[in-house]
């Protein structure tokens, strides 16, 4: 081997055509377990290749052979238990730090993996030689708790009657839970897939299915695919379950899948999908690259949607009829998602994590181009602002989100978002939340560089990227050339300044090289000189505050004067303030002449709210959402009702409504009202304009004449004109009208009178709306619409006013609640026998209980929620039901409540439901690190930490989300509720450098590179899967693997910390034990029993290890912590540190 270490062992599997075979053989739905063996193809590229790493989570391996001779090899996973459990370190820093190094540890992009596996010497000359490798695993898996989900229905009949099924789930690349592989996006290959299983059953994957070939006994079938394409494992997916197929009408060569009985609802949900085809193919002007699509809706899914690299997986809870509105958009919307994902995300994969944004922010972005052309400007641009708001909320709350991880602060190993609780540099480090702000800024980010270039230039490196791809892929064993189906930043960034021949730098500097990546802050304010006829504006900004930036460059502002809008670009320097900008129309009026519009329309305007003085009409400051952006700009209240009333676009008048809500005066209500009545305004604004009426009644209840507001104008669009309490029979063809009905009743129940009370009449109109509610003649159903009635009934409940402190029983309600509460029994009554298309009339009801127990109507009692919440139930009722939860905790601060929820979060058997817990937690804490409360207690922090540093082990997104959980509840230090640890030094992690005498380094490194890397130690350490293999070749290969130096530091100061100082003898000072430390493997490895007990026998193991099943590895793990325990207190020269080398598993892992 070269005295490099394991670099070119590193290379050795990147560079080489690689051909992958994975059978499973065996699936058992009764014991969740799978059978099977991957078989791989390796073209080594350098000579002395004498170890491979592949990456396996809690796959059993049986046994490895390379070239059919049997390979020894040893398995490590040090993500199982990030922090050891002696340690009584309870600080987040800490475990941020650890879990970091045990994530690079075992990350195939640099090379490592949990598997190691050795190349047997008789093949040493054949690898010189650089002549291929096949390497056959034996797997099992047995009950997985991640990577692979089963669904098994406890009803009654064979397993195909039951709808069991299983598929393949993971958040980024989660391959390696379900078989053993090379876990990452730049690892390209060909695949062969067989799945045999039951004849009842159908198995999807990747690829095209070549043949299905019968047992003898007709008691099983065997589907094989294969993949031409070269794929990254992480593309790789699996469902199988008695699905019902549906050959696409449109297009043969699409395929969709569903749950049985569910057949007819696919047709209608997937009649759509031909038509996002045909667009994307359009735009990219490229054909689909994989020779079949095939969709598969599942239930208990993971995401909504997952894209795989020639199939999706969706969520069945997407299916719907043609009876229903609500879900149609969101369910395109769906699809649309996941076909974008298969251009740029499935074929075109990423060179590094670091590489992710472009693959997110070019499907992201052709999405939009979809959503604009499929649903229309309006809701294209409402859905960017959406889009940008939630970015900005975010990193002003927690600071920047840098989509170009390694960018930031330069230097490589700082860590570049210091202001985070968590790595950014590895995708299983992230919260879940960061990366939803991730994806969402990367595609706005693409947006700003269309802006820049131009939609036709985006569009063609679009094209150019996807021609060199599919060229690259369609060659045959020259792998060197797949390295174009991967996209990089640089590569990205070249091929923009290639094809568009303009300059980005400015922009990509904004945007990716800033330290502190976060949004920019705009305070606008203006002042007309008439003397001048000028316009001096002036816009400062905030770039102090957390999560913002300084912004340097164009903005566009855009005025509206009388004779029409004009767009002026201003320069934003570093320091100027005011801008001039000279105006167009003298301020005179001519009666009769019409007033020109953005969009070239001409209309008639009273202008006799305005300034005599001056010609504006109104000022928008960049428009177009140019820069990522918060503007807060002062205008007049005339200013924004003439905004609100005749800009043609909708982000201005959602700004205008948004205004109004500070100047309650009855202009503002005429206004509001008249955008309510306008049937060509878009209907989101007149949604929005409903709730801002509510607003601006609720602050003139004093001066508001005439009746409730919106009453009349509901009664004058849906109700009959004969009797105007009673409404029509419902008639939903015209959707604006629609959501515009079932959107006044929710605003209405926000009034409140003098007496903050909502106004009888309002109430009652509600009741009457759900008492003369007719659906009969109606082609769609009215569920959401139900729903929204009782949200209704729930936004008009106040707080219990209590005469003479009498406690609230069912028998004194208040009469009007009583109302309120007899329509949602009777609505959660009906729903038990005839239920809603999602139950969302349940779901509605639910929320509207909690409302009445926290005004103090009814008594406050988490029982009901509790059993709504139980698995069994249709997941949406148990995420409200567990919302309830969640709330109740907090409020009563229930510590009963908070066990049930915590012990939900550790044993429910949907993983996205025990994720939307710890979610829901930590958005509505019951308590939080600033606070005290009685729930913060020291078997809280227990319970907590260990979730997250063993239990969640399986399940990257559910560990994230605890450590969220962690993090709001506690802080980053030590949580206040726990004693100071005994020894009475706490390590601060953040400044190692401090504690550490720097002549001491060199050893103590060397000390862990010999532990990481000397194998005998490895059988000691790693006793936790088949410790098999010989020892003939300890000497000659030092490989293994190098540690970095914060790693070996943290691993040995927290060593020196968690070992009690043997009874009797005092702990030597720092300096000694740290020398002491460095001395420590070689006493460790100077007895050597445990290791060579495996050694001499390894043939014998893999029998034994078949009987021991699932406890096995635990037995294994403990039995050596003990001896190591027991060997360390021996040598009395150095009591704590030397047993805890050897006590732990590898260094690699602290």
């Amino acid at each position: 081997m070269p005295p490099t270490g394991s670099d070119p062992a590193r290379m050795n599997r990147k560079k080489g055509d690689k051909g992958f075979e994975i059978c499973i053989n065996n699936i058992n739905f009764q014991r969740k377990s799978v059978v099977g063996f991957v078989e791989l193809t390796i073209f080594p590229t350098v000579a002395n290749l004498n170890r491979i790493k592949l990456n396996s989570k809690q796959c059993r391996i049986y046994r490895v052979r390379i070239n059919d001779l049997e390979a020894a090899f040893i398995y490590n996973d040090p993500t199982l238990e990030v922090c050891h459990s002696e340690s009584k370190q309870r600080n987040l820093n800490y475990f941020s730090n650890a879990y970091a190094a045990a994530v690079s540890a075992v990350d195939p992009d640099a090379g490592n993996g949990e598997l190691c596996v050795k190349v047997p010497s008789e093949l040493w000359k054949h690898v010189d030689e650089l002549k291929i490798l096949k390497i056959h695993i034996n797997f099992s898996l047995d009950q997985p708790k991640g990577g692979l989900h089963f669904v098994v229905p406890s009803v009654e009949g064979s397993m195909a009657e039951r709808g069991a099924h299983v598929f393949s789930c993971g958040y980024q690349n989660s391959t390696r839970f379900w078989f053993p592989c090379v876990d990452s996006y730049s690892e390209l290959c060909t695949w062969k897939l067989e799945f045999t299983v039951d004849a009842a059953m159908v198995a999807v994957s990747s690829g095209d299915l070549v043949e299905t070939v019968y047992t003898h006994d007709m008691r099983k079938k065997t589907f094989h695919y294969t993949l031409a394409v070269p794929t990254s494992a992480a593309n790789i997916a699996l469902a199988i379950g008695p699905f019902e197929i549906l050959v696409d009408p449109y297009m043969h060569e699409v395929t969709h899948f569903c749950l049985p009985q569910l057949l007819p609802l696919l047709k209608h949900t997937t009649s759509y999908l031909h038509e996002v085809f045909e667009f994307y193919e359009e735009i990219l002007t490229c054909r689909y690259p994989y020779s079949c699509f095939k969709t598969v809706f599942i239930d208990e899914a993971y995401v909504e949607v997952a894209a795989y690299a020639s199939m999706s997986i969706f969520s069945t809870n997407l299916l719907h009829s043609a009876m229903i509105i609500d879900e149609t958009p969101l369910t395109r919307r769906c699809l649309a998602q996941s076909l974008a994902q298969q251009f740029f995300g499935c074929f075109i994969s990423r060179m590094s994590w670091s590489d992710e944004w472009v693959l997110k922010g070019i499907s992201g972005y052709i999405y939009g181009l979809w959503m604009k052309k499929t649903f229309g400007v309006n809701e294209y641009r409402h859905w960017i602002k959406e889009e940008l708001d939630k970015i900005v909320a975010y990193e002003l709350k927690t600071g920047g989100v840098l989509l170009h991880p390694i960018f930031g602060g330069g230097k490589e190993k700082d860590n570049p978002a210091s202001h985070l609780h968590f790595s950014i540099k590895h995708p299983h480090t992230l919260s879940w939340e960061y990366y939803t702000m991730f994806q969402c800024k990367a595609h706005l980010v693409m947006r700003l560089i269309e802006n820049r270039i131009s939609m036709e230039f985006m569009l063609q490196v679009f094209n150019k990227l996807l021609s060199l791809a599919s060229t690259a892929s369609s060659q045959k064993f020259q792998s060197h050339m797949w390295s174009q189906m991967l996209v990089s930043t640089s590569g990205f960034l070249k091929s923009i300044s290639n094809v568009s021949g303009k300059d980005i730098q400015p922009l990509i500097k904004q945007w990716f090289f800033r330290d502190q990546s976060g949004v920019v802050k705009f305070y606008g304010s203006f002042a007309f000189n008439r003397k001048r006829n000028v316009l001096e504006l002036e816009i400062k900004q905030d770039y102090t505050s957390p999560g913002t930036q300084k912004y340097v460059g164009p903005l566009k502002v855009t005025v509206q004067e009388l004779d029409g809008s004009f767009n002026h670009t201003l320069q934003i320097e570093e320091n100027s303030l005011k801008h001039d900008i000279p105006c167009h129309s003298k301020s005179r009026r001519n009666k009769k002449k019409k007033i020109p519009l953005m969009n070239g329309e001409e209309v008639d305007m009273d202008l006799s709210a305005m300034d005599a003085d001056s010609p504006l009409l109104w000022i928008r400051i960049d428009p177009d959402m140019a820069v990522l952006r918060k503007v807060e700009f002062e205008q007049a209240d005339f200013m924004w009702q003439y905004q609100l009333r005749y800009e043609r676009d909708v982000v201005a008048q959602q700004e205008a409504i948004s205004a109004l809500e500070k100047f309650p005066t009855p202009a503002s209500r005429l206004a509001l009202t008249d955008i309510l009545e306008q049937e060509q305004c878009f209907y989101r604004v007149r949604m929005s304009a409903c709730f801002c009426l509510a607003k601006i009644a609720n602050s003139m209840v004093s001066t508001w004449t005439g009746p409730p507001a919106m009453k009349s104008l509901f009664t004058r669009m849906f109700c009959c004109k004969t009797c105007p309490n009673i409404v029509k029979t419902n008639n939903f063809m015209s959707f604006q009208s629609y959501f515009l009905q079932k959107t006044m009743p929710v605003a209405m129940a926000l009034l409140r009178d003098v007496h903050n009370l909502c106004p009888k009449e309002v109430l009652t109109f509600i009741l009457d709306l759900i008492k003369y509610n007719d659906n009969r003649k109606n082609k769609f159903s009215d569920n959401y619409y139900r729903a929204e009635m009782i949200d209704a009934l729930a936004n008009s409940v106040t707080p219990a006013v209590s005469v003479n402190n009498e406690v609230r029983t069912l028998d004194n309600l208040n009469p009007d609640v009583r109302l309120i509460l007899e329509e949602i029994t009777r609505f959660l009554n009906m729903e038990k026998l005839l239920p809603s298309y999602r139950h969302t009339i349940t779901v509605s009801c639910l929320r509207a209980i909690r409302v009445l127990q926290k005004n103090g109507h009814v008594p406050s009692d988490p029982a009901l929620f509790k059993s709504y919440a139980e698995y069994g139930h249709f997941v949406d009722i148990r995420v409200a039901a567990l919302e309830a939860v969640v709330d109740y905790t907090k409020v009563d601060r229930s510590y009963e409540e908070l066990q049930w929820l915590l012990n939900m979060i550790q044993n429910d058997p949907v993983p996205y439901v025990r994720h939307k817990i710890l979610n829901m937690l930590t958005k509505n804490p019951p308590f939080t690190k600033s606070m005290e409360s009685p729930l913060c207690n020291e078997a809280l922090v227990d319970q907590l930490w260990k979730l997250m540093n063993s239990g969640a082990a399986h399940d990257w997104r559910l560990r994230c989300g605890a450590v969220d959980l962690y993090v709001t509840l506690f802080g980053l230090s030590r949580p206040s509720c726990l004693p100071l640890p005994e020894l009475g030094l706490v390590l601060n992690l953040k400044e190692k450098k401090a504690v550490l005498n720097p002549t001491i380094i060199p050893e103590a490194i060397a000390g862990n590179q010999e532990a990481a890397v000397n194998p005998s130690s490895h059988a000691q350490l790693v006793g936790f899967q088949n410790p098999a293999f010989s020892s003939s070749q300890d000497e000659e290969e030092i490989d293994m693997d190098t540690v970095h130096d914060s790693q070996a530091f943290i691993s040995h100061h927290l060593n020196m910390l968690e070992r009690p100082s043997t009874p009797g003898k005092e702990q030597p000072p720092l300096e000694m034990s740290l020398l002491a430390a460095a001395a420590a493997p070689l006493s460790a490895f100077s007895k050597e029993p445990a290791s060579s007990k495996h050694s001499d026998h390894h043939h014998h193991h893999h029998h034994e290890h078949k009987k021991k099943k699932k406890k096995h590895k635990h037995k294994h793990k403990h039995k050596h912590r003990r001896d190591g325990r027991e060997k360390g207190r021996e040598p009395p020269a150095c009591p704590g540190p030397a047993g805890g080398r050897s006590a732990r598993s590898p260094s690699l892992s602290d």
